[in-house]
């Protein structure tokens, strides 16, 4: 029974932050009690073998719900075939300002400039170590605020060491628009000096640890066609695993004049629909064929899910269209998929 519908004009009457803080404190309390799988039901079994992993089916949590790695149980109850959490910081940092998160409801849309507010490595790796969940989870590393940016490979270098006895995969995060400069790692020579110090950590810490931890890299909608081209170059050059696509947008056109619109930080839901799926049909076309791509940015329906599909996406994240349409949309999302992949079969 979805009784979302009925706890969202109480969650929207709050501050978007402490409704997210409200929200995810009842998830753990229903998962204790058991009402939570009650109402969200079996997770779908659409399996799918991707990057040497087993996923239960295509629809997994985006990165940025989940900062500090500490409601995955809950997570795992509402059907996803994997988990991504984070972004984790090599140290514990508060974040942007408050207010920092705004909805923009007749768009069903959110603006947030959270800038990697989380507990740091140290707890996200405890608390990880603390779920039961033995699905696909995904670490999602970044940069501190205060680490120049010139030094950012060392705060990837840490986050990547640290999380790789525990984690499935591994997430690049250079495409939030939240942390200064962050998305300049984007750029061609800065992205091929990073990737390079990755790689070269990778080396050791597969000899060290004995197992393979797939690395994948997360960008920006807001790119151009060369941009793009030249980081698909970038990712095949220096064998990443996969290509997340994509963050939040920092483009306004769809929301112009709408409460909130003018609030700096990254748009998230559909007013990204169509550039996150541009961006993937991009990679698609440019990258090996059966090259991973996951793929996030607007999807509220089932139909929404089936055009990320048909863009050229493996996996689908959600994020915003949880917080407008609840936990039901995950089973939704991952019967559509199951019910597209079953027929292109």
């Amino acid at each position: 029974m979805n009784l979302y519908p009925l706890a969202r004009p109480v969650l929207f009457s709050l501050d978007p932050e402490r409704a997210h803080d409200l929200t995810l404190g009842a998830l753990r309390a229903l998962a204790v009690s058991g009402l939570l799988r009650a109402a969200c039901g079996e997770t779908v079994n659409d399996p799918v073998e991707l990057m040497g992993l087993r996923f239960a089916n295509r629809i997994g949590l985006a990165a940025g719900l989940d900062k500090n790695a500490q409601h995955i149980d809950p997570m795992a109850q509402m059907g996803f075939g994997f988990l991504e959490v984070g972004t984790v910081t090599p140290r514990a940092q508060l974040g942007n300002a408050k207010p920092r998160m705004f909805r923009l409801e007749p768009a069903s849309a959110l603006i947030n400039r959270m800038g990697f507010n989380n507990r740091g490595l140290d707890v996200f790796l405890e608390n990880i170590a603390l779920a039961r969940y033995r699905g696909v989870l995904g670490a999602n590393i970044g940069k501190n605020a205060d680490t120049p940016i010139e030094r950012a490979a060392d705060d990837y270098i840490l986050g990547l060491r640290r999380v790789w006895p525990i984690a499935d995969y591994v997430t690049v995060n250079i495409s939030s628009p939240n942390t200064q400069a962050l998305r300049s790692l984007q750029g061609g020579d800065a992205l091929d000096a990073l990737l390079k110090a990755l790689c070269a950590e990778r080396i050791v810490l597969r000899r060290t640890h004995t197992r393979e931890v797939p690395m994948l890299v997360k960008i920006a909608p807001d790119l151009e066609d060369a941009q793009i081209e030249a980081i698909a170059h970038l990712l095949v050059a220096h064998a990443v695993d996969g290509v997340i696509a994509t963050n939040t947008t920092i483009a306004r056109d769809a929301v112009a004049g709408l409460p909130h619109a003018s609030e700096a930080g990254g748009l998230s839901g559909p007013p990204v629909f169509e550039s996150s799926n541009r961006v993937i049909a991009a990679l698609r076309q440019l990258l090996p064929p059966r090259y991973p791509i996951i793929g996030v940015g607007g999807v509220m329906s089932a139909d929404d899910a089936r055009a990320k599909l048909k863009a050229g996406a493996d996996l689908i994240q959600l994020y915003t269209g949880l917080i407008y349409r609840g936990p039901a949309l995950v089973g939704e999302c991952a019967r559509a998929a199951q019910a597209l992949t079953r027929s292109v079969a």
